[in-house]
């Protein structure tokens, strides 16, 4: 039959980025809804032209079950002007959910309001129909006034807020760019003791001795204090010049080293110089250790000397060799490239900390797989979040919403069914996909007392796919009714299909929905992936989207 010919040139496969799913999966959800209730009410069976009326759906169930509510222009003839967020009251161990509608009608007359169609976890439950009367306006034209019609005004149409966003994220990203620059990589201008120790060892120590005079040491009479700093000084400059354990040597041990540096030719320091250090140091000694008295004077004459010796141990020192140069350069430049390590190091954990603190914030807001998803990136996110297109395909026409609009495609026929049947088709995707959509109508010519059996159709449909490679597809099939309240056949369940290209078992799962009306069989064929609640929200409403209308609509 030509329904079996329209599912075996299809490509069946699933995509291979599809996971598995268990049959228990909709067991336990069908036990979540065997005791679900189902009721609609209007607030007003007779409103006016224009006049808004609330009709609520008052749903019953379990705190597990999934409830999935009318959307769009389904309560044609009435117009839905506005949908109102579900209210939830908890009742024991159920939840009673309420969802209301704002409905209006422009037109005078008697209307009914369609059975809605309410799907909870895998089962459907349908509303009753109910009546409303819409009356005319009356108008005492007697006492009101009559005015021309006004003209038509262009209006401005709004634009989109994408630019209030970019900017804000783009002044965001300023002004955290700006405080890492300022605070990490800003040239800042160096302080007093940063310029101090840039200096050579001799000028330093010159400028010591320059701030010991401005000192208030000797005024005081603060004599211990005054040697300490005298001594520290020039203490420094041999650590940093002639010998690299002056400044925790004792005194003996100092001068018995720059007696043998002396000895070495290592340094060209006279003994008188030798001789006056080591007074000045014995000294400070009994100063500071044996609170010996001195007098400020003499204080003043040592400070004299210590300022000659540096100036001695200077010309004493022989001049830097090029190698020694360069190894300074060298060391300078080591220096230079740590600090500029250092900057990149706290500018990276700076950057990932506020991206993870982004990430967190955002995920407690709107949960951290939906956030890693819209990062990263994901097809069904994509398709869910995008612009849904409502139309009609075929005829007579199947009214459905899709994230995206099915395109024409053409299904080969054999010759000899050409004259028996015609066939148009709609597709988004194939079944290699992770996600396809697909709908047909099929018109057959003479068949008589004949009737088109839909479960027949059904597992020809089945076998087509099965022909195709399908394994153990899992058949679960019940009762489906539109919104407008056509009848037909839901056959779904999962499947099977080793992929051609990669060779790999793949799983999925399937909707075919089936109508029938006299000589015409319609169709409607979903695969989605497993384990993606971003697909299953995708197919609830989709199939909460389905109507069909008869040829003579």
């Amino acid at each position: 039959m030509n329904y079996e010919l329209r599912i075996t040139n299809m490509k069946a496969m699933v995509n291979r980025h599809l996971s598995l799913v268990f049959f228990s999966f909709f067991l336990i959800l069908s036990s979540s809804v065997l005791n679900a209730q189902v009721k609609s009410s209007i607030d007003s069976t007779k409103i006016k032209i224009g006049q808004q009326i609330t009709y609520k759906i008052e749903v019953e169930s379990k705190p597990n079950s999934l409830v999935v509510f009318p959307e769009g222009q389904t309560f044609s003839p009435l117009e839905m002007i506005e949908s109102y967020a579900i209210d939830t009251i908890k009742k024991n161990d159920r939840y009673n959910l309420i969802k209301k509608y704002g409905l209006t009608q422009f037109d005078s007359g008697k209307y009914t309001i369609p059975r809605q169609k309410i799907i909870i976890g895998d089962k459907t439950f349908f509303t009753d129909s109910l009546k409303v009367e819409v009356n005319n306006v009356v108008v005492d034209t007697t006492k009101q006034g009559l005015y021309d019609i006004k003209p038509i005004i262009e209006v401005d149409k709004k634009g989109s807020d994408w630019w209030k966003y970019l900017l804000i994220t783009l002044l965001i990203i300023g002004v955290i760019g700006f405080l890492m620059y300022w605070f990490i990589w800003r040239k800042k201008p160096l302080t007093e003791a940063e310029q101090i120790a840039l200096l050579p060892p001799y000028d330093r120590a010159k400028l010591a001795l320059r701030k010991l005079d401005e000192s208030h040491y000797l005024e005081t009479e603060s004599i211990k204090e005054y040697y300490s700093e005298l001594t520290f000084i020039i203490r420094k400059y041999l650590d940093e010049k002639v010998y690299d354990k002056a400044l925790e040597s004792t005194t003996d041990e100092l001068i018995t080293r720059l007696n043998i540096l002396k000895e070495s030719n290592q340094i060209e320091l006279s003994k008188e110089d030798i001789r006056n250090l080591e007074s000045i140091l014995k000294r400070a000694d009994l100063v500071k250790f044996a609170k010996s008295a001195v007098d400020v004077e003499l204080a003043k004459i040592d400070r004299k000397t210590i300022d000659i010796e540096i100036d001695h141990v200077k010309e004493a020192l022989p001049e830097p060799t090029e190698e020694e140069k360069l190894l300074d350069e060298k060391y300078r430049e080591e220096l230079e490239r740590k600090k500029k390590r250092k900057k990149v190091i706290v500018t990276v954990v700076i950057g990932v900390f506020l991206l993870m603190a982004t990430f967190v914030g955002f995920g407690l807001k709107y949960g951290f797989n939906y956030v890693k998803d819209t990062i990263i990136g994901h097809d069904s996110v994509e398709l869910l979040e995008g612009e849904w297109v409502t139309s009609e395909y075929g005829f007579p026409p199947v009214t459905i919403s899709t994230p995206k609009v099915l395109t024409r495609v053409e299904l080969p026929l054999p010759d000899e069914m050409k004259a028996q049947v015609t066939q148009t088709a709609f597709m988004y995707g194939t079944l290699l996909d992770m996600f396809s959509v697909m709908v047909s109508t099929t018109s057959y010519k003479n068949l008589g007392e004949n009737k088109i059996d839909l479960e027949k159709a059904s597992e020809g449909s089945l076998k087509g796919i099965e022909a195709q490679g399908a394994q153990d597809i899992v058949v679960l099939r019940d009762k489906f009714i539109t919104p407008n309240g056509a009848e037909g056949l839901k056959t779904y369940g999962t499947l099977k299909v080793k992929n051609p290209i990669t060779q790999k078992v793949q799983e999925g799962n399937y909707v075919l929905l089936q109508f029938t009306s006299e000589n015409v069989l319609q169709q409607i064929i979903l695969s989605y992936p497993l384990d993606d609640e971003y697909a299953d929200q995708m197919i609830a409403r989709i199939l909460n989207s389905v109507e069909l209308k008869k040829a003579e609509e």
